[in-house]
């Protein structure tokens, strides 16, 4: 009797944690994406440490780093962001009217559907349904604020992480039993080393994606075939690429509907681009810088992608490859490693053949630190070398 009593209450215990826990989710995700983001910019306040930094100011240095990189951001992104809207609110009357006389299959159905006089009466009774909606004014703002508080909250846990990082490792590492403790540092440091790697990892490929369609927006601006809001487009486009999977495709979109109401051809040329640089990043690009990363399946980060986005909407999609790799990590480490021991063929055959891609990426990994590293010894070479003469 006391046996199921016992089991009674742990079941109940378990599940009154849960739902703890789950009354607090918007917290917690806020906690998880700072932890993360702590342990991605880890091995840079190593580095600088390395220099004879302490950690407080290798912490400091890359907190005003970050500053001046989203002030930068800010000063280029929101004054052409400003200028565009007011010109698109300008220009609506216009763009309806082209599309009302275009002689293609957009053109056709705004004909057929009377789109275009929706539109005008709707751009007609939008001020005058912008100041009878005095509560969605209140709730937009509202959203904006507590966006912006969640950002101002993800940046202070980040620094405090940051600062704090190995004496939580530490402190983790007591809740084990001396015999265990080893083997759960372990584990811990491949999840560090995997979380890290993928958060440097999305940054850089992000950053690529955003760069590159701003480069071919002014590109086809030079050819006559520019769109407007090219700049916060651009910046969409990447910022969406943090998603895994799907991400890339969400931030395209826009751009897309923006290019085919220019005309068609701007449409196609954009469609096609994104298709193109999609293909380059999935098989060129992100195989490179993410190999290391979290080694997961095709499968695992769809699977993972959805699963969590779903739980936890844009900000879940962004945890979702670092916790399938944590799991994949105490998997691999709690239970595989337990079964070959035992003696388990299949889980031998699994074993090796984990072990044996974590070399190769490790191997791979080394290769291009090595050449990296002759590329700018070079570079140091020929900027030193003396003139002639």
């Amino acid at each position: 009797m006391s046996y199921w009593v016992r089991v009674l209450l742990t079941i109940a215990a378990v599940s009154a944690a849960l739902i703890a826990l789950w009354s607090v989710i918007n917290i917690v995700i806020l906690v998880l994406m700072a932890v993360v983001l702590a342990i991605g910019l880890d091995p840079a306040v190593r580095r600088i440490e390395r220099g004879g930094w302490s950690r407080g100011r290798a912490v400091t240095l890359i907190f005003l780093g970050a500053l001046s990189v989203v002030i930068l951001f800010a000063s280029l992104v929101i004054p052409p962001l400003v200028s565009q809207v007011g010109q698109l609110g300008d220009d609506i009357p216009t763009y309806i009217e082209r599309l009302s006389k275009r002689d293609d299959a957009l053109g056709r159905y705004f004909q057929e559907n009377d789109v275009a006089d929706k539109l005008q009466k709707f751009v007609k009774d939008l001020p005058k349904k912008i100041t009878n909606s005095f509560g969605t004014i209140v709730g937009v703002a509202g959203k904006v604020g507590s966006a912006i508080f969640n950002v101002l909250t993800v940046a202070i846990l980040t620094i405090y992480f940051m600062l704090s990082l190995p004496r939580m490792r530490r402190t983790a590492a007591i809740w084990f039993a001396p015999g265990m403790r080893e083997r759960a540092e372990a584990v811990m440091d491949q999840a560090i080393s995997r979380i890290g790697a993928y958060v440097a990892g999305i940054l850089t490929t992000a950053s690529i994606a955003g760069t590159s369609a701003l480069v071919f927006f002014s590109i086809l601006g030079l050819i006559g075939l520019g769109i407007p809001f090219a700049v916060p487009l651009a910046v969409f486009s990447g910022l969406l690429g943090l998603i895994p999977a799907v991400g890339a495709y969400i931030g395209a979109a826009p751009a897309v509907i923006v290019g085919f109401f220019q005309s068609g051809p701007t449409g196609v040329v954009i469609l096609v681009y994104f298709i193109v640089y999609q293909q380059v990043e999935n098989y060129v690009i992100q195989p490179r810088i993410m190999k290391n990363a979290v080694n997961l399946s095709p499968a695992a980060v769809i699977v993972s992608t959805l699963v969590f986005g779903s739980l936890a909407g844009f900000a879940g999609a962004v945890l979702a490859l670092p916790a399938a790799a944590t799991i994949k990590v105490i998997i691999v480490e709690l239970f595989l490693r337990d079964r070959v021991a035992e003696g388990d063929p299949i889980a031998q055959e699994t074993l090796e053949e984990h072990d044996r891609a974590e070399a190769e990426a490790a191997a791979d990994a080394r290769a291009r630190a090595s050449a990296r590293k002759r590329m700018v010894r070079r570079l140091q070479d020929r900027l030193n070398r003396k003139p002639r003469g």
